[in-house]
């Protein structure tokens, strides 16, 4: 049997860092209201385009896989927050990194696109159809926030992760996954107005309203996330015991804990990075997963999780057996050019913005 092994991983964070501190100064908000609702410190405000996190995080990705981008079959990206639709975000990273013999596609499932993703890349090369594929998860959603909104703005950070999946005989990668959606639901979390709905000459002063129903979105996440662990490890006849780490998808702390609680796992056993980072929707799994190994928390022949819950209502799980190794062949050296820009001055015209839109007068 084929088997689909993650061979690299990279990340890429913009180095622009907004605290809650920061946020008190521009809206009715604090730490002491954010951090114990959501488990969030600080996240992360990008100064370059969505495609220029996703390029160097795959470059990271494959430098650690030992790979040049020439050898690539597909790269997914996995992201709700394309820079352009029409060509796809994903074009721009293959253009970046010179990959010209690769398909390329976006993939939207918002929070859950990684884990979408990565199942698809395992499946194209079991089929026999790839041998080498990148997997991208990659979020500008500062772009989309109304700053005038402490229940949502608060919530979400920029960045990107990326993993290197090769065609292997060793048993490793994604070995059981399941995937789904709640789409009874689905506008409990979403962004109206964005997109070919959207009345095309309507003027929303580049204003879109993240509508997010909180605990709603709690509750379905708890469900759908639990559910759909629980049928990966039945697939795969895994016990909950025999997780060595829990990679979930950073929403909410809350989340989190709930879930490692209905696993009966404890909470050394789980990848938590919210604190930093904030919700990077499809980048929060490959994020983590990278901090994970950085951190020595993945061993050879390690079960991973993941489990995931984003908008539309989509959720979805997957059980990964590590491989054979857990350092990069290589590293690359590059970096995202220079940001002398502080996160408070990188969303000062959208704060603006916000602050004039009809939606938020009088």
């Amino acid at each position: 049997m084929t088997y689909a092994s993650i061979t690299g991983w990279g990340k890429c964070l913009p180095p622009a860092v907004l605290t809650n501190d920061d946020l008190g100064t521009i809206m009715d908000t604090s730490d002491e209201w954010i951090y114990p609702r959501t488990g969030i410190k600080a996240r992360r405000v990008s100064h370059v385009s969505q495609s220029e996190l996703a390029t160097l995080a795959a470059r990271r990705a494959l430098a650690c896989a030992g790979l040049e981008a020439t050898e690539l079959d597909a790269i997914i990206l996995a992201t709700a927050t394309p820079g352009t639709l029409v060509p796809n975000s994903a074009s721009a990273v293959q253009q970046a990194l010179g990959a010209h013999r690769a398909a390329v596609f976006d993939l939207n499932a918002a929070c859950t696109g990684f884990v979408y993703s990565l199942s698809v890349a395992t499946s194209l090369i079991q089929s026999g159809m790839m041998k080498k594929i990148l997997v991208i998860g990659a979020e500008r959603l500062t772009y989309l926030l109304d700053w005038a909104r402490r229940d949502t703005a608060v919530l979400f950070g920029d960045g990107a992760g990326a993993v290197v999946v090769e065609a292997s005989d060793l048993e490793s990668g994604l070995i059981a996954n399941k995937l789904g959606s709640d789409s009874e639901a689905r506008e409990i979390l979403h962004v109206p107005n964005f997109g070919s709905d959207r009345a095309r000459f309507a003027d929303t002063d580049g204003h879109y309203i993240f509508n997010f129903e909180g605990q709603e979105i709690f509750k379905r996440a708890v469900r759908g996330m639990g559910e759909a662990t629980a049928t990966v490890l039945a697939q795969a006849g895994i016990t909950p015991e025999q997780i060595d780490l829990l990679v979930p998808h950073q929403a909410n702390v809350r989340i989190i804990e709930f879930l490692a609680k209905r696993m009966n796992a404890d909470m050394d056993k789980v990848m938590v990075n919210i604190e930093q980072y904030g919700n990077t929707s499809a980048a929060t799994v490959p994020i983590a997963l990278c901090e994970a190994l950085e951190q020595g928390r993945v061993k050879p022949g390690n079960y991973l999780l993941t489990a995931a819950f984003g908008a539309g209502l989509t959720w979805g799980a997957g059980l990964i057996k590590w491989g054979e190794r857990v350092t990069p062949i290589a590293t690359c050296d590059d970096e995202l050019p220079p940001c002398e820009a502080s996160a408070l001055d990188l969303i000062r015209a959208a704060v603006e913005g916000c602050k004039a839109a009809p939606a938020n007068q009088g």
